[in-house]
């Protein structure tokens, strides 16, 4: 059975590693790697195809950034004819990027089934594109593979057959488990001399959070409150380093000795700056579940989450983008009060193979 399996930006790189893995253990499987090139910066994309042994990809669009509209056009034009010259027997696709809707469109006008790993995860906020993505995806999905039993609650309140719908657990969790002991050798931290639990973390890239003049600026000085009280570690994602320096915030960032901003990492040496935060900021749906495995307290700046599972079982706490919340929630942490969480169920490594394993029940 040939499955060609998407991948386009930073968050499905992590995603693809394990499942690449376990369907090239299956000979009865014939797994195509494609990359639409939505993220093509080295820092953003190759590091991350090294980093974790995940093959060449067999096909590269080579799309690179645009407007939604654009790039999602672009990929529907290139990914065409790709499925006329390959005809695979299934399509996969991962989480919630412009490249997961794309793919999926025009795979299922070719009348080719659709497989969505990281289904029915929903924030309920559709001013967030990637909100669309995951709606238009699984409306076209074949299988669906869910990391949590409110996706599938939210995937039957949609109106998907149940038959389509299968919990497999969070796919991210595969690769963190089998990462977490290399990269905590790494020790990140020790590059800007911090101490283990001697620092926090933050990352931001939202365009709620980082296209706004107010907001960002906002989000900038209370962060500086934060760093005054504990070095905060910032690598900064190219585009919101752009914005920085469009609304002439860099002097403030630089005029605070703790807010460390830095160059984009790569997986393994961000996951080991993880490992050791004593606390996490981010308007990141990746990072919120990683944190919660990890039990590493999270304050999300944003006023919703396509993962409420880690606010109700793991480390994650709204904070939005309120000065006061934030400086609340963090001087919580600081006097030992967070969240303590637990692992959500499934979230044990095990995803890919329960994925494939629903696969392989497709070979007819």
């Amino acid at each position: 059975m040939k499955i060609i399996n998407i991948v386009g930006a930073r968050p499905n790189f992590m995603k693809i590693a394990p499942l690449m893995r376990e369907m090239q253990a299956h000979p009865e499987l014939e797994p195509v790697l494609l990359h639409t090139g939505q993220h093509y910066d080295a820092n953003m994309s190759q590091i991350f195809f090294d980093e974790l042994g995940i093959p060449r990809p067999e096909i590269n669009l080579g799309v690179g950034s645009g407007s939604h509209a654009w790039q999602t056009a672009q990929i529907m034009l290139r990914f065409d004819p790709v499925l006329l010259e390959q005809r695979p027997d299934w399509v996969l696709v991962l989480g919630d990027v412009n490249s997961t809707v794309a793919c999926s469109l025009v795979a299922a006008k070719r009348h080719i089934p659709v497989a969505h790993v990281e289904a029915g995860v929903r924030s309920f906020d559709r001013t967030m594109p990637e909100e669309i993505n995951r709606i238009v995806t699984d409306a076209l999905a074949d299988l669906l593979f869910t990391p949590s039993r409110q996706a599938d609650k939210n995937l039957r309140q949609e109106g998907i057959p149940a038959e389509k719908i299968y919990f497999t657990g969070n796919i991210m969790v595969d690769t963190l488990l089998q990462s977490a002991e290399i990269a905590a050798q790494r020790k990140t931290w020790a590059r800007w001399n911090l101490p283990p639990q001697g620092y926090a973390v933050l990352t931001l890239h939202r365009p709620v959070n980082v296209d706004n003049p107010d907001v960002l600026t906002r989000l900038v000085d209370t962060l500086a409150q934060v760093a005054n009280q504990l070095p905060l570690v910032w690598p900064l994602h190219p585009r919101v380093a752009r914005r920085l320096s469009e609304f002439g915030l860099l002097p403030r960032l630089k005029a605070v000795p703790g807010l460390l901003a830095v160059e984009p990492l790569g997986y393994l040496d961000f996951l080991s700056l993880l490992t050791q935060a004593k606390m996490v900021l981010t308007d990141s749906g990746g990072i919120q579940t990683e944190t919660s495995v990890l039990g590493v307290p999270c304050l999300t700046l944003r006023e919703n989450t396509e993962w409420p599972v880690t606010l109700s079982e793991g480390t994650n706490t709204l904070v939005g983008t309120d000065s006061r919340r934030i400086l609340h929630e963090t001087q919580r942490i600081l006097d030992g009060e967070s969240k303590a969480g637990r692992v959500p169920e499934r979230w044990d490594g095990q995803t890919a193979r329960r994925i494939v394993n629903v696969l392989l029940e497709q070979i007819v």
